[in-house]
């Protein structure tokens, strides 16, 4: 697809066009195609824990996806059929993405941090029949095994000269009995038809099963070429696991779209920031995308100590940044980071692009495609400056048929899906204002939101004025039942090392956030943890402190 060449915001909404072919599918349509008009292509440069390096052309992927599809079709995978894939960011997440993408089979990507307890809630809950994983989750799904009666097909990766448990089948075995060769065939998924399943990574509640079409890769057109600012041969590293859908946001059809190269840095163990950055230096990575969190552990680092002059672009998304990171990172790289939005259910719906000018704590603008429309609780249009639900109108009126990136409904559970899709939109169950610019400026999830005194307060405006001082790593502001205030703003913070708990810094803090945001907004109460509660994606659990400060106060 041609990259549009324009100035301002205004005529790139007025120009863009993502017109999806109505038999698409990613594997046969766009890999086949580059595989055999560049077949050594670079497609993907992937560096191991040990920092060992290998490329990878799109003609590797073609065959390797082929052979995986060939194989497990004579093993009984067929249309429809729902496989887990658990393999950390290691190359055969990619060629089993692809070779189910032929055989029409649907891959629930899923993160490694799962517990046998949740790997037997999410096989049975989605009829799951065959998995694929890494050697290293093997224990764990052979204790939920003998609870999961649909499971048929268990396939091991990484076994390292050792047989693979009983009634497991090597990888590298059974897709070397595979064909280089899987035609495409008048029943092949395409279009409309189901393509993947993500899970949910919601903070309160049961995950849901998010079901995507096969027109979901060009959902994330603008998502790799616009937003991530990629020409051809850029080298793009988005740092996400896999298991969950912001890997294919950033490690899969925007970037190859684009024409970049997916660089894949397969870490393990805890994260280490300078560890991060001579990766990104010795590589040469161009383009960079990270969740907040990151930026904030790097820009308490010496950046200048590292060769960044190949980057040239960064992005961020999953939650929103705070004023002091971008402005540090700013000052030092010379590079803004422009922000983006959106969820599992969507590709991105609301980014600053390059061409427009960054609004450090804000979204950005809405994307061509999504027409987006902020919601009052009676459901009517909110004017600038007024706070509301970010809901998408549907193109129908009725189904979430027919807008590229947008989901078709939770899996199975229609009854979920009547709940957000409904008045002729689909609900996000995000709130945000629009200024007179037409910029985005999110408030948090519905649920998040604060009364207090008359005011309604958003937990990212007091977390992002904690974490501008230097004693917060993290924060997480909940209400508290208050007898006069009807709810009390509660920071739960981590503190960074050198600090201590007391009532100085506790006073330090609650001035810090008068000066920085309006003063009614200040932790009255602030508690002091090693860690926040998080999900396995890792985003703050607030609804679990709020439950925990309720069951000590029923005490």
């Amino acid at each position: 697809m041609k990259k549009l060449r324009v100035n301002s915001y205004h005529d790139f909404n007025a120009a863009f066009k993502n017109d999806v072919p109505a038999d698409y599918n990613f594997a046969y349509d766009f890999l086949d195609a580059q595989a055999a008009s560049e077949p050594d292509r670079l497609a993907l440069i992937h560096v191991d824990d040990a920092g060992q390096r290998r490329e990878l052309s799109f003609e590797f992927f073609r065959a390797e996806s082929a052979r995986l599809a060939s194989a497990l079709s004579a093993h009984g995978v067929k249309k429809g059929d729902r496989i887990m894939l658990v393999l950390y960011r290691r190359v055969e997440y990619w060629v089993a993405m692809l070779a189910l993408a032929r055989l029409g089979a649907l891959p629930i990507p899923s993160p490694s941090l799962l517990t046998p307890h949740d790997i037997e809630f999410r096989v049975n809950f989605a009829h799951v029949s065959c998995v694929i994983c890494e050697d290293s989750i093997t224990a764990r799904m052979e204790s939920a095994r003998s609870k999961c009666p649909d499971l048929r097909l268990m396939v091991q990766v990484g076994t390292k000269g050792d047989e693979p448990p009983a009634g497991w089948h090597d990888y590298e075995t059974l897709k070397g009995a595979g064909a280089d060769q899987f035609p495409r065939t008048k029943d092949t998924a395409c279009g409309d038809e189901p393509m993947v399943i993500f899970f949910s990574s919601g903070t309160t509640g049961m995950p849901k099963m998010v079901l995507h079409t096969h027109t979901y890769p060009f959902g994330h057109v603008v998502t790799g070429a616009y937003w991530h600012d990629l020409e051809p041969g850029d080298i793009h590293l988005t740092l996400s696991d896999t298991g969950w859908a912001k890997s294919v946001w950033g490690k899969f059809y925007g970037q190859w779209l684009a024409g970049a190269v997916v660089f894949v840095w397969d870490f393990r163990g805890k994260f280490e920031p300078r560890e991060l950055l001579r990766t990104l230096s010795v590589h040469k990575v161009t383009t960079f995308c990270a969740p907040p969190t990151v930026y904030r552990f790097l820009v308490r680092e010496n950046l200048r100590e590292f060769d960044l002059s190949s980057l040239r672009h960064c992005t961020t998304a999953g939650e929103l940044l705070n004023d002091s990171v971008f402005i540090d990172w700013q000052k030092a790289l010379n590079l803004p980071i422009f922000e983006g939005y959106g969820q599992t259910e969507t590709t991105l719906q609301v980014a600053t692009l390059p061409f427009m000018k960054p609004k450090p704590g804000s979204l950005g603008m809405a994307m061509p495609g999504w027409d987006i429309v902020l919601l009052n609780d009676e459901d009517q249009p909110c004017p600038p400056g007024e706070e509301g639900e970010i809901c998408i109108r549907l193109k129908d009126g009725e189904t979430t048929k027919g807008i590229p990136g947008l989901f078709i409904g939770y899996l199975d559970e229609p009854e979920r899906t009547a709940k957000v899709v409904r008045g002729g939109f689909y609900h996000t169950g995000d709130k945000a204002w629009v200024d007179e610019d037409g910029y985005f400026w999110f408030l948090g999830r519905t649920d998040d939101l604060i009364k207090s005194s008359g005011y309604r307060i958003g937990p990212f405006e007091v977390e992002s004025a904690l974490v501008s001082h230097d004693a917060i790593i993290e924060a997480a502001v909940t209400g508290v039942p208050d007898p006069v205030r009807g709810m009390a703003v509660k920071a739960t913070v981590v503190l960074a090392p050198g600090f201590t708990p007391g009532d100085a810094l506790t006073k330090a803090l609650q001035d810090h956030v008068k000066t920085v945001t309006a003063p009614y907004k200040y932790p009255r109460i602030i508690e002091y943890v090693s860690e926040l509660p998080k999900t396995i994606s890792g985003k703050i659990k607030r609804a679990e402190i709020r439950a925990r400060d309720q069951e000590r106060m029923d005490i």
